[in-house]
């Protein structure tokens, strides 16, 4: 979940990386309205293929977030596909977000909050306390939204699910992001001439 701190990304890098996370997903969903879930699942995988290039292209890196996304939309949309199985699809979520729970916490078990590792130069200036706050914070989140994904998955229709996917998850986290925000600045975190949607941009979860 580690590689080398990135450079500080242009004002409007954390616009293109919020859309990069939120494109393919929102392709996903109005492919689905318009020509059913294996069409639907196909542009996904094309669409979080696309994003991983751009971010390449334009941002000179691909964060490991969107690695993971693009590796298990590859694989649980395959499966989708092959089996004409919905159900892959929306297993999805519920991993990246253990997946990433479970890191963050072995990281602070070892007393080592890794999104120090992931976002340092997003947030300019944060103290090492901030950086374990923030860790925790996110760690818990996403626990919360596995739970709350398979919750969804168990007693929602696909095209409820969906729609709370794309809209409500999609609100939830860049709410979370920003609420944040105070608690960072109390520990150090300076703004500078970054705009804060940019930095809630930088700091959202993978939402393929």
């Amino acid at each position: 979940m580690t590689e080398a701190t990135p450079k500080a990304a242009p004002t409007h890098g954390g616009t293109l990386s919020l859309a990069l996370d939120f494109g393919p997903l929102l392709a996903f969903f109005l492919a689905y309205k318009f020509a059913g879930v294996i069409m639907g699942t196909a542009i996904f995988m094309a669409a979080i293929v696309v994003a991983v290039i751009l971010s390449k292209v334009k941002l000179g890196k691909v964060s490991p977030m969107l690695w993971l996304s693009a590796l298990l939309v590859l694989f649980f949309g395959s499966l989708t596909i092959y089996f004409h199985d919905q159900k892959f699809i929306q297993i999805k979520p519920t991993i990246i977000y253990a997946f990433f729970a479970l890191m963050l916490l072995g990281g602070l078990m070892r007393g080592k909050p890794l999104l120090k590792y992931l976002l340092q130069a997003a947030y300019d200036g944060l103290s090492e306390e901030g950086w374990r706050k923030l860790s925790r914070n996110w760690a818990f989140f996403f626990i919360f939204m596995a739970v709350a994904n398979e919750a969804m998955r168990a007693s929602l229709t696909f095209d409820t699910w969906l729609a709370v996917k794309v809209w409500g998850v999609t609100i939830v986290s860049v709410v979370f992001a920003a609420a944040n925000i105070p608690m960072l600045m109390r520990h150090g975190l300076t703004l500078g001439d970054k705009l804060e949607s940019d930095e809630i941009g930088e700091t959202t979860p993978p939402q393929g």
